[in-house]
């Protein structure tokens, strides 16, 4: 079974990509996704970014992951909300010129 799972985009060049969640990172296609930019957060599926998502719908489908975990007995969580990463600054991320077509 594959799951779709939000992750903010930390790195962008052009139709590549690298997201996080957590400690995670995984390289992403960003082809199916308009105008991406770091920060922001995508869901990602077989290593594509299919969707854009706000903040708090990150927030509100990764809190069905914590809730999954919690009714598993694993005792911890699967994966982190989004909200410590909100409260500081994006730092130690790469940046790129946006894909053509795409403003600031």
């Amino acid at each position: 079974m594959c799951l779709a799972v939000p992750m903010r985009l930390i790195e962008v060049d052009g139709e590549r990509g690298v997201a996080a969640l957590g400690e995670v990172r995984q390289a992403v296609n960003l082809s199916l996704v308009e105008c991406p930019r770091i920060g922001e957060y995508v869901i990602v599926h077989a290593g594509f970014a299919i969707e854009k998502l706000d903040v708090e719908e990150a927030d509100e489908r990764l809190a069905y992951f914590d809730e999954i975990a919690a009714k598993s007995g694993r005792g911890t969580p699967l994966v982190r909300t989004t909200r410590p990463e909100r409260a500081g600054a994006l730092s130690g991320v790469a940046t790129w010129p946006l894909p053509a077509g795409c403003r600031r």
